[in-house]
């Protein structure tokens, strides 16, 4: 097992009552459980990124050009 870091957080109160709660309903520690979150939400900026860096090279189309394509093809 790799050393975890202390960190201090400052949490809204609603939110940290809120986090015991669960942490006590799941037998799960809050560390345990901000842990997953942040791992989660960083997951989910590395597919961002991965679909923006999929995209970058698609040719860029205005706003304009868009709804005009969206009428023209009676989706809007």
């Amino acid at each position: 097992m790799q050393a975890t870091k202390r960190a201090t957080v400052y949490l809204d109160p609603d939110l940290h009552r809120a986090l015991k709660l669960k942490a006590v309903e799941t037998a799960r520690s809050v560390s345990d459980l901000v842990n997953n979150a942040v791992r989660e939400a960083l997951a989910e900026d590395a597919e961002d990124i991965s679909a923006f860096e999929e995209r970058a090279k698609e040719p860029l189309i205005s706003y304009g050009e868009m709804v005009k394509r969206l009428k023209r093809d009676g989706k809007i």
